[in-house]
């Protein structure tokens, strides 16, 4: 059985989930198709929700209103049978009745899930509907029966895989399944979700339940790119990553896939397609578990950085103050991206900023703190084997007109990060100079390395 996820563009209109049924139904392999909502609903749904939230009841209305006339039109375009068409305009009807009860509603956080969680039930629900009227049997599982986090956040991997199997058994065999990406339970039964971009994570956490063949992940982009196009022209699909090698592009600024959603499929041992939905016949890229001794992979960039250096002489010959350096983020639930350390000093960077001037309240009495906003992690993507001599140098002479505020190489063979001030991203990544690994383009490596890429 395969797994294929569609993004949102890739149903954002009829005529696109028109070609995603061409798609899903090219071959004879049993599918489970995972859908996110119709191209901008989750924006509309969380501009509602926030309209609410400040008390613009009037605007709301109105915005709501507005987003439902769409979807009528979208059932129009859609069907053509004329008994699907008033079932499926009396389910928008519904569906947004619903949505108006929480204008009456005293607002929560847990009502703005359930607000954003509408807009993938509708989708799923149209486009199985849409398979109908071709005549193709399909069979709709809500994820809601078989998502579920923990009280950490974390998929909660055994109840979905058991649950899952549950589902299957009871809708009885069909070839092509349908169920929703993002939404989910969290461990008191509440909606919740996997976060934005989380169709590709729930696609993936089905594939490993269901130790699918192939998961396939379609959207409006064939491929990882070998260069960032908003910088550099006539850029093109990479074949093939492995496994560690999306996850740090994903990771590091990599938009076409979720950051989290390599690691189920790592697991299982299950390939990755990407594919692009409006050219399907493109080769686009496979993630595997190739392996890759002695090559530059990536380029890539993540914006939105912030550094903190903590400074103080308690740290000299001392144990334990990284620990409880680090327990104050731990405490405010705030990922590190980047770690470097002296003797007395260690600094850091985080690109969730929600909490930071709580963290930098906790972090003053430990030292002297400084903080350094406005930067980019430039990073470089490959298998940098402990063997490979030469990387080191090459690569940091492809910065020497760029000045660099941190390096991190050696904390992980498949990743070297350079800090940079954003205004210097452009001239660390696509300056096309010879010999520079900032161009993305033939870096005079040793005779195995290729072309670096940049999603």
């Amino acid at each position: 059985m395969q797994v294929l996820k569609f993004g949102g563009t890739s149903v954002g209109s009829a005529n696109r989930m028109k070609e995603v049924f061409q798609i899903i139904t090219s071959d004879n392999h049993q599918k489970i198709v995972v859908l996110s909502a119709v191209s901008g609903t989750t924006n509309s749904l969380l501009a509602f929700a926030q309209m609410l939230a400040s008390g613009q009841i009037q605007e709301a209305t109105a915005h709501i209103d507005n987003l439902e006339t769409k979807y009528h039109h979208l059932v129009d375009e859609l069907y053509s049978d004329i008994q699907i068409i008033t079932t499926a305009q009396n389910f928008i009807r519904e569906k947004f009745d619903h949505l108006r009860e929480f204008v009456e509603k005293p607002f929560d956080t847990a009502q703005e899930k359930q607000i954003v969680a509408q807009g993938e039930l509708i989708s799923t629900q149209l486009f199985t509907w849409y398979l109908h009227q071709q005549g193709q049997e399909a069979i709709l599982l809500p994820a809601l029966d078989f998502m579920r986090i923990d009280k950490s956040s974390e998929p909660d991997e055994y109840y979905m895989k058991s649950m899952l199997e549950k589902e299957l058994l009871l809708a009885g065999s069909s070839p092509i399944y349908i169920t929703q990406g993002y939404i989910c339970r969290n461990a008191y039964g509440e909606v919740d979700n996997l976060k934005r971009g989380g169709s590709d994570y729930t696609a993936t956490l089905v594939g490993q339940a269901i130790l699918a063949d192939e998961i396939q992940i379609w959207t409006d982009i064939d491929g990882m790119h070998n260069n960032d196009p908003r910088i550099v022209d006539h850029t093109y699909p990479v074949k093939n990553l492995s496994y560690d090698e999306a996850a740090e592009l994903a990771y590091f600024g990599a938009k076409i896939l979720h950051p989290s959603c390599v690691l189920p499929a790592q697991k299982a041992n299950i390939p990755v397609r990407l594919k692009n939905t409006m050219d399907p016949q493109a080769e686009g890229t496979m993630i595997s578990d190739r392996k890759a001794d002695g090559e530059i992979t990536a380029v890539a960039a993540k914006d939105g950085i912030v550094a903190i250096k903590i400074k103080s002489g308690r740290m000299l010959n001392a144990y334990g103050f990284l620990k409880k350096i680090f327990e104050i983020f731990e405490k405010y639930q705030t990922p590190v991206d980047m770690v470097t350390t002296s003797e007395v000093a260690v600094s850091l960077t985080i690109d969730d900023t929600t909490n930071l001037s709580k963290i930098l309240l906790d972090l003053r009495q430990f030292g002297q703190v400084e903080v350094d906003q406005d930067l980019s992690i430039i990073c470089l993507v490959g298998n940098f084997t402990s063997d490979q001599r030469g990387y080191a140098m090459k690569i940091f002479s492809a910065f020497e007109e760029v000045p660099i505020r941190m390096i991190s190489y050696g904390g992980s063979k498949y990743n070297v990060s350079v800090l940079v001030h954003s205004q210097y991203k452009k001239s660390g990544v696509a300056i096309n100079q010879p010999g520079s690994i900032r161009s993305g383009i033939n870096i005079s490596f040793p005779p195995k390395v290729k072309n670096t890429v940049w999603l």
